[in-house]
């Protein structure tokens, strides 16, 4: 009679009338053309006398050399071992074949909605004034304050579906919650729509399956611990494919090679405090910068009281994010036509305009798309295939949401600067003055020394402030050359929308 234990995955045992295996560490499922084990062998009856070695069971001359060691030191014939071997090897060769199997089954399986749920997030994805109901529910959800930022993450989100999806990165200083934003509104995606990645090597992505990254949403906690694995991101990003040669050895150690195949479209999203480090990915996503502002503090510290106090009902909060998750699982890939497109055009101040020209468009159809229950299908004459179409309704929502995406991507500075800029700028109104030293506002902005240096050198080049040499003092004196050129700017982007819209009024009659 013979026995094979697999209980313990770190040492299985296989032992018949005569002789006892120990397999120490268990067996790998990675590499099937091998199977190294680490083996402790012995008679049955004797424990003590054993003998213990490493070999690969499927190296035929090391197994054979194997046999005639252990028929020496175990005074067994050599036949009685070579058959126990083999009836080892074939355990373990079913075993290994059972984990694969059970490695398919345990993948993210489709969720099955029940007719309520169906029904209820029916009714939601069919409702009047759908994006203002979504907002509230994200924030009945527990996403606090940045009603703009958790919307537009929202509906970016929601693109993964689509045959181009759309990205986002989130910068903010170290604390100001960019990664609780992300982490939030990602719970509003299904589980198996989503992953969720801490730390990436450079050969990260090659190794998914070949459809297991399709239209899946990606998050990566902190940019910088998926540094390695930016370039292989961009391609998926771009491409919708990455490939990638490998040499493995094959029958007889001849090297062959493998093609490693990762399919996309995949949507992915990022956070980060630096944001010129990655510039190469903030150029195919859209930027959100985290609100850091007081009253923005006061909001969520007022959420943390109250959820200390037990005012902060769970099941609610639960409640308004599976039916938004609900609403994410009925949604279905289909292809969006904008019949105004040749009527848009962004402001001219805008930086790269091809590639943000194709963003905004993109994300006219994501809006599009989250409405597809509200739209009437139609299908193309001669191809048959089915699609909807965009609204006026869709174009307006896209320039509200993206107005101020487009006023970072019209401005010159970095996002960080800006805010500096607009702070100094809110202090200096009420002052009433456009002068101002270097230690009045390290005091009055609570900014270190070195931080204020690198933005005040910034502001100087792109020609926002200059030093003034004809005021003498114990500190440097500057002076803003034109208090209000953001708020120009920003009527610039309002103008520029507005005519489009003008434009497409008139296309209608």
């Amino acid at each position: 009679m013979s026995e094979f234990n697999t209980s313990n995955k770190n040492h299985f045992t296989y032992s018949n009338e005569k002789l006892s295996f120990h397999i120490l560490g268990g067996i790998t499922t990675f590499g099937l053309d091998r199977m190294r084990v680490t083996l402790k062998v012995h008679k049955s009856d004797d424990e003590f006398h054993a003998i213990r070695h490493n070999l690969d069971l499927y190296n035929s001359t090391a197994v054979e050399k194997f046999t005639r060691k252990l028929a020496e030191f175990l005074e067994i014939g050599t036949s009685t071992i070579r058959r126990a071997l083999q009836e080892l090897i074939s355990k373990l060769e079913n075993y290994r074949l059972a984990l694969l199997d059970a490695e398919e089954e345990t993948e993210a399986e489709e969720y099955l909605l029940t007719k309520k749920e169906r029904r209820s997030a029916s009714d939601f994805l069919k409702s009047k004034n759908l994006l203002e109901k979504t907002n509230k529910l994200i924030g009945q959800s527990g996403v606090i304050g940045e009603e703009q930022n958790r919307l537009l993450m929202y509906i970016i989100f929601t693109s993964r579906k689509m045959s181009n999806p759309l990205h986002c990165i989130s910068f903010g200083s170290s604390g100001s919650g960019k990664t609780h934003l992300q982490s939030k509104v990602s719970e509003l995606i299904p589980e198996e729509e989503r992953l969720s990645l801490t730390s990436l090597s450079s050969n990260s992505f090659y190794y998914f399956k070949k459809e297991e990254l399709k239209n899946k949403l990606i998050l990566i906690e902190d940019l910088d611990g998926a540094e390695d694995a930016l370039y292989p991101l961009r391609e998926l990003q771009t491409k919708k494919r990455i490939t990638k040669s490998t040499v493995q050895k094959g029958i007889g150690g001849q090297g062959r090679v493998k093609h490693l195949v990762v399919e996309g479209p995949v949507s992915v999203a990022g956070c980060t405090t630096k944001e010129k480090i990655y510039e190469d990915n903030s150029n195919r996503s859209f930027l959100l910068y985290i609100d850091e502002s007081e009253s923005q503090d006061e909001c969520i510290m007022e959420y943390q009281r109250k959820a200390s106090a037990g005012k902060i009902r769970a099941e609610d909060e639960l409640t308004a994010s599976e039916l938004l998750c609900n609403a994410q699982r009925l949604l279905q890939p289909i292809k969006i036509i904008n019949p105004y497109a040749e009527y848009l055009s962004l402001p001219k101040s805008v930086f790269k305009p091809r590639r943000t020209n194709a963003h905004y468009l993109q994300f006219i159809e994501a809006i599009t798309f989250y409405h597809q229950f509200q739209r009437e299908k139609s299908y193309d004459i001669d191809t048959g295939e089915e699609y909807i179409e965009s609204s006026i309704e869709d174009i307006k929502y896209a320039n509200e949401l993206l107005k101020h995406i487009l006023l970072r991507k019209s401005d010159t500075i970095n996002g960080a600067t800006r805010n500096y800029l607009e702070k100094l700028k809110a202090y200096l109104t009420i002052k009433g003055d456009v002068i101002f030293t270097n230690r009045e506002i390290r005091k009055e902005l609570r900014i270190a020394e070195s931080t204020l240096r690198r933005y005040q050198l910034t502001l100087q080049q792109e020609g926002y402030i200059k030093r003034r040499a004809d005021i003498q003092g114990d500190s440097f004196t500057y002076e803003i050359i034109d208090i209000n050129e953001f708020k120009a700017l920003e009527e610039n982007i309002e103008k520029a929308l507005n005519f489009s819209m003008e434009q497409l009024q008139l296309s209608k009659k």
